[in-house]
């Protein structure tokens, strides 16, 4: 019996794997295809899940096979700076190729010791007070104490489940991918500003390597599950330039639609959902993966502490209502996005006004840090403005911070060095630093790095740490 079956090894998938093995959780990843899709999608990682991947020592290796990007006019894809007062060590968005992402977190969670299977497509499941039977297209039966659905917009489990995935179709599609052109690159400039006067969706940009990063509206709605082919491209680039610029030589091509929809319940009894299980949306802003790798870091410790048994009660109800809200907020901002690049007059003219409002600082701040979830904030209770927040990579006398937290674990950040967590020593890390450049005595961060403590008080320190981390113990492990 495994304590937890997670259906789908993309990276929410694989995420959810490393994170629960970090806890010593017993991990079985089931997914469907028995090889990564054939075509290349390149994804942005935002700030705050590259801050996620230095808290668990990933981060070199993603840069590794990643391009650094300016994060200024990650909104509406309008032109705007990077703003100057971004608080973190890793304010650039990083341009990488999904599946290498999907592939290092998968290699990061078999080298913790998760087992994955490929070829293996859950098709029902039936709960019960101990656990789950997950049932699989071979025939087999598997049992597990969770089980939790990664798998995708089409969510087989999501299905199962019986939970409600309300919110809009697909009304129209778009073509991405990235190919060479023969037509000279004067000639595409010219066009593509043309047609780009009226048609915000289209872009046919210079994206290294003499290869063009290309976007273009379909005429129809296809088969998502089928990737375009290069002549579709063609098709559709005649349609509206009058040209197809002679694109050949694809390196990778795909389709997008936008479709918005958010689960009703993110749980049910020992079946949970997340990434695309349980929100999709349109890329505006390429939030997606960020989203699904968030919603991981953020159960993962949740379900292990209840899997070890230490979980205060309502722990891991807190996964649905602190992550659900943040899907919300991000499908009605990629609404807005898809909104403004309509090309009718009344879009256009709000793209213009906006374009003008985002040269004010704190406008376009505001906007990138709703993209990149760098101003996240989590209800956890009355407070000071930094309770539920994430706290920046800072660097204090021990090193910087981030590597503290590398084993998904709670830490307390002591400016005082009088405070203690002996009662939780198997559980949470101190650090005690009166230099650290904090705007507060103490802070007790969670294993997400998100601050769920302020104060000076050990008495209070200590209601806090039980809300969080379950009761004291005597030092034994757990």
């Amino acid at each position: 019996m495994f304590d937890v079956i997670i259906a789908g090894c993309g990276p929410t998938g694989a995420m959810l794997a490393a994170e629960l093995r970090l806890h010593r959780v017993r991990v079985l990843v089931l997914e469907q295809d028995p090889e990564p899709a054939s075509y290349v999608r390149i994804v942005s990682l935002h700030i705050r899940s590259l801050e996620l991947m230095a808290m668990r020592g990933l981060l070199d290796r993603l840069l590794e096979h990643g391009r650094q990007r300016p994060v200024g006019g990650v909104f509406a894809a309008i032109d705007a700076p990077t703003p100057d007062d971004l608080d973190s060590a890793y304010a650039y968005q990083l341009g990488i190729p999904q599946p290498v992402v999907t592939r290092l977190l998968e290699e990061r969670a078999v080298a913790l010791g998760a087992e994955v299977r490929t070829e293996c497509a859950v098709t029902g499941f039936a709960q019960d007070a101990d656990g789950v039977t997950v049932e699989l297209g071979t025939g087999e039966r598997l049992r597990a104490r969770y089980l939790v659905g990664c798998d995708g917009a089409r969510s087989t489990v999501r299905k199962a489940l019986g939970v409600g995935f309300p919110g809009e179709p697909a009304r129209t599609e778009t073509l991405m991918g990235e190919m060479a052109a023969s037509a000279p690159p004067e000639e595409i400039a010219a066009k593509v500003a043309e047609i780009r006067e009226t048609t915000r969706a289209f872009s046919f940009g210079p994206f290294g390597g003499g290869n063009y990063r290309v976007v273009v509206p379909a005429a129809r709605i296809s088969d998502r599950a089928e990737p375009p082919t290069l002549e579709d491209f063609r098709e559709q680039l005649r349609l509206l330039a009058g040209t197809d610029f002679g694109v050949h030589s694809a390196r990778w091509l795909s389709r997008f639609g936008d479709a918005t929809r958010l689960a009703e319940h993110y749980r049910r009894g020992r079946v949970l959902l997340a990434g695309d299980a349980a929100h999709i949306h349109p890329p505006a802003g390429g939030q997606g993966l960020n989203l699904g790798v968030q919603d991981a870091v953020n159960l993962g410790w949740k379900l292990a502490a209840h899997i070890r048994g230490w979980a205060p009660e309502t722990l891991l109800d807190t996964y649905e209502s602190e992550r659900r809200p943040v899907a919300a907020d991000v499908l009605d901002n990629t609404r807005a996005q898809v909104a403004l690049a309509a090309p009718e007059p009344g879009a256009r003219a709000l793209r213009g006004l906006l374009t003008e409002l985002m040269d004010i600082p704190q406008v376009n701040r505001h906007l990138v840090g709703k993209i990149t979830a760098l101003d996240l904030r989590y209800d956890l209770g009355p407070g000071p403005d930094l309770l539920g927040r994430r706290l920046p990579d800072l660097d204090l006398r021990q090193g910087r911070l981030y590597p503290h937290l590398h084993q998904a674990r709670g830490l307390l950040l002591d400016r005082t060095e009088t405070l203690t967590a002996a009662g939780w020593s198997t559980r949470v890390d101190v650090l005690s630093d009166p230099t650290a450049a904090l705007d507060a005595p103490a802070v007790l961060l969670r294993p997400d790095g998100h601050v769920a403590w302020i104060g000076a008080d050990q008495q209070d320190l200590d209601h806090h740490l039980t809300r969080w981390f379950g009761a004291p113990t005597d030092g034994a492990a757990t």
